[in-house]
């Protein structure tokens, strides 16, 4: 595997590994802890990793229960919550926060796989793009005599492999999401 082609598969995970996260922040129907994977606490004075403040976890299928380690910092969870616009109310009893996971109706549902299609979309887009660049790469190579035609022609072609291969994954990830959406 050439070295170009080994780089080009990094930034294809990298692209992968980004679409995941995204996805992660879309909230279906079901608790799931990486919904707080992006809040941000004001912990005196410095943004700091909800996760890292605070064991979440799931005691039922439609509550993530937030215990912060240091008590102190419970407002602070609390307004960060509330800044990151999970449109969850978050419930403070003094020890723990509280998110309810409401029930997600058809029509939001319907919103949510529209969401998950358009991160799929972008994702897409940054692949094509690298696939653009290795490319343009290989024909630079080819114009200044480091490869011959037909070795241009089989990496071109593997790189197209690398892409179609890319695109599959990408869609089969967005359709795992939305099956997870569309489950009532």
């Amino acid at each position: 595997m050439s070295h170009s082609h080994k780089s080009l598969e990094e930034k294809i995970d990298k692209s992968i590994a980004l679409l995941k996260e995204d996805l992660n922040t879309v909230r279906a129907g079901r608790a799931n802890p990486a919904l707080l994977d992006k809040v941000m606490v004001n912990y005196y004075g410095s943004p700091t990793p909800l996760k890292s403040l605070s064991n979440v976890s799931v005691p039922d299928p439609r509550t993530l229960l937030i215990s912060p380690f240091d008590v102190k910092s419970i407002g602070e969870i609390e307004k960060a919550i509330n800044i990151a616009e999970i449109g969850i109310t978050p419930t403070n009893d003094g020890k723990c926060i509280r998110l309810a996971i409401p029930q997600v109706t058809e029509e939001r549902r319907k919103e949510l796989t529209k969401t998950t299609k358009k991160m799929g979309e972008q994702a897409k887009v940054a692949v094509r793009n690298l696939r653009r660049d290795a490319n343009d790469h290989l024909k630079k190579e080819q114009k200044d005599g480091e490869l011959t035609e037909d070795d241009l022609k089989k990496e071109l072609d593997k790189v197209q492999k690398t892409i179609e291969a890319a695109i599959k994954k990408i869609d089969d990830i967005v359709a795992v999401k939305d099956k997870e959406i569309m489950e009532v």
